[in-house]
């Protein structure tokens, strides 16, 4: 007997303006079932899992012990203006001068994801 991931849950304020931007940055639509009074909403992005936001009373207090890391199929440094065009916030640049590294975003509730270097801009180690 096996187990699979169900969803990767959030916990927030206001799940269905969450899910909305998570939407926008996995380019996916958000069901239109949800409402914006909703206690939960889910979204499927492309390419497999579920992101699940549910609200929850007390504010994101410490940093997050768990987060995902986005590769983007473009450059890194685009990508990372484009979310942070959506709302998102960088918490720390992790990028380095030979062009790796990550950086540490926020999404506008506070919590924290990584957006890291696309396949192109590896090394090729073959």
């Amino acid at each position: 007997m096996g187990t699979v991931i169900r969803n990767i849950a959030f916990d927030c304020a206001d799940p269905y303006e969450l899910a909305h931007f998570w939407a926008e940055v996995f380019e996916c639509p958000v069901d239109p079932g949800f409402q914006p009074d909703d206690e939960e909403v889910a979204i499927e992005p492309p390419g497999g899992g579920r992101l699940y936001f549910q609200r929850v009373p007390e504010r994101k207090s410490v940093k997050n012990r768990v987060h995902i890391c986005l590769q983007p199929d473009g450059p890194r440094d685009q990508e990372v203006e484009r979310v942070g065009a959506l709302g998102a916030a960088i918490v720390d640049d992790r990028r380095h001068p030979d062009g790796s590294g990550w950086v540490v975003m926020a999404d506008p509730e506070g919590n924290e994801f990584c957006v890291v270097r696309s396949d192109a801009e590896r090394p090729d180690t073959a």
